[in-house]
């Protein structure tokens, strides 16, 4: 396996990946595509954060089950703890030093028809409306 560095804008968040990277990912839903996120899908041991975890702003919305990670600093998406599989992480690919996403090929992943469970959700998140 290879590792990969990465870092935010700032470079005051740095990471590591350990991972072979033969499939990107992109999402619809309203979070993924408003950041227009390609991302690396890792086993949660894979990835470590080097430096600057006290710069990492956690954002939740819906379910609160996926934890995506910004930069305080900067505000660039690193990576997020995934939804339907909270044992991988996503990788932004942007962020990772010397990597050539138009190698690898990109598979569109379905999240906007994943079910909407808040309450209080925006009516401009799609997916099916459950009562809680």
């Amino acid at each position: 396996m290879k590792t990969y560095a990465g870092s935010c804008h700032c470079g005051g968040v740095k990471f590591r990946i350990t991972a072979d990277i033969e499939e990107l990912t992109t999402c619809d839903c309203s979070l993924c595509s408003k950041k227009n996120a390609v991302m690396v899908k890792i086993p949660e041991a894979a990835l470590d954060v080097v430096e600057g975890t006290r710069l990492l702003s956690l954002y939740e919305w819906n379910t609160r089950r996926a934890k995506h990670y910004f930069c305080k600093r900067c505000g660039i998406y690193v990576f997020h703890r995934k939804r339907a599989a909270p044992d991988q992480f996503g990788v932004n690919i942007f962020c990772l030093d010397g990597f050539d996403g138009a190698l690898v090929r990109v598979r569109a992943t379905e999240g906007a028809d994943m079910t909407v469970v808040d309450v209080d959700a925006r009516p401009e998140w799609p997916g099916p409306r459950v009562a809680s």
